[in-house]
């Protein structure tokens, strides 16, 4: 003897299937323990990479900066009086920006009374350091770069 199913109607149908579909409490528990544990280690090299890049990006300004100014002591036979001296003289196009504190007027000038060459007819800025009261990588702070 054949054994005929029962016909279904297309609720029927429709009911069956919507049960049979979706993920359980479990799988999307899972899912989203993984998803946390991926994060947790991600986040971590993320944010060292981001710091790395900005002590680069301070690194390179300082000596763009640096050099700037001894250029500008070089060729007038004095040293700037402000930084502001290097962007108006055409050293500099413009002041670039401290990348911890993220402004162009936090750099800190150093004077000097001595002159660094016998040329040189007025003492001024000879040397600049970051506004930044963090730590680098280091241990050092950045205001002493």
């Amino acid at each position: 003897m054949v054994e005929v199913s029962p016909i279904r109607t297309p609720e029927q149908i429709a009911a069956s299937t919507q049960r049979e579909s979706g993920f359980t409490l479990l799988e999307l528990m899972i899912v989203m323990v993984v998803i946390g544990l991926l994060a947790a280690i991600a986040i971590p090299s993320y944010t060292n990479n981001v710091r790395n890049a900005k002590e680069a990006v301070l690194k390179e300004d300082l000596h763009t900066l640096r050099g700037a100014i001894d250029a500008y002591t070089v060729d007038k036979q004095k040293a700037p009086q402000t930084l502001d001296d290097l962007v108006q003289g055409g050293y500099l196009k413009v002041m670039p920006m401290d990348p911890f504190t993220r402004r162009t007027d936090t750099w800190v000038p150093a004077q000097s009374d001595s002159l660094s060459s016998m040329d040189q007819t007025q003492a001024g800025i000879d040397d600049v350091h970051s506004g930044a009261q963090l730590n680098g990588s280091d241990g050092t702070s950045y205001s002493s770069w």
